[in-house]
This record gives structure tokens, C-alpha cells and sequence, in this order.
């Protein structure tokens, strides 16, 4: 899977990187099919601000998305990568059922 990394006026720690490949990684476990996962990081002011994580999912004939808010971009992540999950999980479970 190809991860590209976007952060919108500022610059990612590497630790907030591995952060998210660790997190990304772990939604193999629930589809072999994901292609792509571009995730933007945003946040509004300097103190104080909204952190955002939009994470876009791509896997074969579909394009999954989730963008959650909060205070620290850690938390984002991983609140975006659960609902990615979910998704994943819905997909899944949509295709076993289209074969049977």
C-alpha cells in the first residue's frame, strides 16, 4: 500500500509519521485489496486549533474516506483510521454476501 503524507502550513514530525503508517498498516489485517491512502493533516490557528485528519482510502472500485476533528492530530488519526475500519468491514461483508 502507497501512503502519501500531506501536511497543509506546517511540517510532520517523524513520529507523528510512524504514527500513521502504524495505524494505517493495521487496516491490512481487514482487506489485501487497499491500493492508496492519502492523508492530509490541517488545523485552523496556531494555539488552541482544531487539528484535522482526512484520510482517503483507495482500494478496487471504490474510495473510502474519512475526516475527523480534535485537539492533538494523534487522535485524529486514530478516530479517522476507525471509521475506516468500519467502512472496510461494511465492504467486506457486502461482498461475501453478493457471492453466496
Amino acid at each position: 500500500m502507497n501512503i502519501k503524507i500531506t501536511a497543509r502550513k506546517f511540517k510532520a514530525h517523524d513520529s507523528l509519521k510512524e504514527h500513521i503508517k502504524n495505524e494505517l498498516l493495521s487496516l491490512e489485517r481487514f482487506s489485501d485489496d487497499l491500493l492508496k491512502a492519502d492523508v492530509i493533516l490541517s488545523y485552523q490557528n496556531n494555539q488552541n486549533s482544531i487539528k484535522t485528519a482526512e484520510v482517503i482510502l483507495k482500494i478496487p472500485g471504490q474510495t473510502l474516506t474519512s475526516k475527523v476533528e480534535s485537539d492533538d492530530f494523534k487522535k485524529s488519526i486514530t478516530a479517522a483510521v476507525e471509521k475506516l475500519r468500519a467502512q472496510l468491514t461494511t465492504v467486506k461483508s457486502k461482498r461475501v454476501n453478493k457471492a453466496r
